[in-house]
């Protein structure tokens, strides 16, 4: 049986402990929930219109500020801005480049966050053709409105789409058996468009959004353990072929992606095939020590993405998040920032329930933007902390 990762010594911290500096002018960061995919029922989801964020970009990156985080995730609606193949409708996009402007906001932009064109196959050619269109116009509106160097994500977590939209059916475009192939699609998008920004702006910068997990053999055998081993293997492959060292006939290369995020949540450890490992669990491993394993793959800087929970938990969980991340950094990973996600609490993808996991209420767009004090004090205290440390 192979050896568990659970039984072996802790890693030492550096020598010399990194210290991080914020890779986007804040050490904590705020995520808006931008997915813009068709569910199995055919209704379209999109999430910043339906928190409003679409619409107040401005309000949202000021309240970001007042609560000291000067940077964001967020993204372009490409459905909604080619509304016709090769013609781009910037009108929604270029208020929310201004906010980001005017308010001192770093962006990391995502170009494609689940959602396609109804007209685009992606299995097809056409899709990897008309989405490096999109990048490079989106790259071109997006060096007219500000001289600040632009940061992108070409597509939203790769792994996860590529097994729940290409593997189980679970999202679009709904296929079976199919998530290696679309997991290649992917890679192949975002290498295109990634090229296609660079050569508008050489100052682009390129991250990624990549689930970070870690499952447990369901028994202790052999067998569990090698099936276990390999959810946790396939979980780097996207990275892997951007960075030239899986299928190298993607096109794949070393300066493919300059800052990797990691995307990791309170339900991202589990038992194969069953019920979820939470902290607390015996089991469960400590997320600094996911960082130190896949940080230590490929030496970029890197940062945590998307991170979160609902309910009362949310401050516990931030608390927890930070004082990993800063072990991690004892042990020498170049972690660079945090961001919340979502930071616009929203209504349910399937279910229109209301999800209590942003630090502001957005499930009525045009209402008040009421703040979760508990987080609020959570935020201000790691704000502090990450200053002092600094």
């Amino acid at each position: 049986m192979k050896a568990n990762p659970l039984n072996q010594p802790a890693a030492e911290p550096a020598s010399h402990p990194v210290r991080s500096a914020p890779l986007f002018g804040s050490m904590l960061m705020g995520g808006f929930e931008c997915a813009a995919h068709r569910l199995r029922t055919g209704r379209r989801l999109d999430m910043a219109a339906a928190t409003g964020h679409d619409r107040r970009a401005a309000e949202d990156y000021r309240l970001l500020r007042d609560h000291g985080m000067r940077a964001a995730r967020d993204g372009l609606c490409w459905h909604r801005i080619e509304r016709r193949p090769g013609y781009y409708d910037w009108s929604g996009l270029l208020p929310m480049l201004r906010a980001a402007r005017d308010s001192g906001t770093t962006v990391i932009w995502d170009l494609l966050h689940y959602g396609v064109p109804d007209d685009i196959d992606l299995f097809s050619a056409e899709f990897i053709d008309r989405f490096a269109s999109f990048a490079r116009h989106a790259a071109r509106v997006i060096a007219s409105e500000t001289d600040a160097a632009p940061v992108f994500t070409p597509v939203n977590e790769i792994s996860f789409w590529a097994d729940a939209g290409g593997e189980t059916a679970a999202l679009t475009p709904f296929a079976l058996g199919r998530g290696a192939e679309l997991k290649r699609q992917l890679v192949r998008a975002a290498l295109t468009a990634s090229a296609e920004v660079r050569a508008i702006d050489t100052r682009a910068q390129i991250a990624c959004a990549e689930p970070l997990i870690h499952v447990f053999p369901a028994a202790d055998d052999e067998e569990s353990a090698d099936r276990a081993a390999s959810h946790n293997q396939a979980q780097h492959e996207a990275l892997d072929m951007l960075l030239g060292l899986q299928a190298p006939e993607l096109g794949g290369h070393a300066d493919a992606v300059d800052i990797i995020g990691w995307n990791h949540d309170h339900d991202d450890q589990w038992i194969d095939g069953g019920h979820c490992v939470p902290p607390g669990d015996w089991r469960h491993r400590p997320l600094h020590e996911l960082l130190i394993e896949a940080a230590g793959r490929h030496g970029k800087p890197c940062y945590i993405a998307e991170t979160g929970c609902e309910g009362a938990f949310r401050p516990f969980w931030l608390r927890y998040v930070a004082s990993e991340v800063r072990q991690a950094q004892a042990h020498g990973v170049a972690l660079g920032g945090i961001c919340l996600y979502p930071v616009v609490s929203h209504l349910g993808w399937d279910d229109d329930r209301p999800c209590a996991n942003g630090l502001f209420d957005g499930h009525d767009p045009e209402g008040t933007r009421t703040i979760f004090a508990p987080l609020a004090q959570e935020i201000a205290e790691q704000v502090q902390v990450f200053a002092r440390s600094g």
